[in-house]
């Protein structure tokens, strides 16, 4: 396995103390791996700087708030589009997720959305940047929000 070459092992008990709860006081984080207050800041702002830690987020549940549906929408996307369909992909704001493939597809999309006259319009929005093809997630059967191993 390989890891960054600047973290030791506080640092990784650092990131597995994080990933378990984010919302930790640098006191109980300390605590937790076993240095001071002080030193446990030290080595946060040291790995923010690494840009190991990038922030620390929420973990909202979308479906509590009526974002039932998910999809992974796949898109092609010709050289002359590609550009343009990256200056327009912020103001999507149903899309979790976009990564740019390898292959016949461009893009993958993972998108989240309250309905499906939501996803239809997404769809028809996507269509000028390319051929969207859309697979709905009927269940997640394994979501990791951590690495495997630090």
């Amino acid at each position: 396995m390989l890891l960054h070459t600047g973290i030791d092992a506080i640092d990784r008990k650092i990131l597995r103390e994080l990933t378990s709860d984010a919302r930790l006081s640098i006191a109980e984080l300390g605590r937790r791996i076993g240095l001071s207050p002080s030193a446990t800041a030290e080595r946060l702002r040291r790995l923010e700087s690494l840009e190991i830690i990038r922030g620390y987020r929420a973990d909202v549940n979308l479906q509590a708030l009526g974002y039932t549906i998910t999809a992974f929408v796949r898109l092609t996307c010709e050289g002359t589009r590609y550009k343009p369909f990256l200056k327009f992909l912020p103001t999507l704001a149903a899309v979790q997720e976009c990564h740019h493939l390898t292959g016949n597809d461009a893009f993958m999309l993972k998108v989240v959305l309250a309905s499906m006259t939501e996803l239809e319009d997404l769809i028809e929005k996507l269509l000028p940047y390319g051929s969207p093809t859309t697979s709905m997630v009927l269940s997640t059967p394994l979501e990791r929000v951590q690495l495997l191993r630090f």
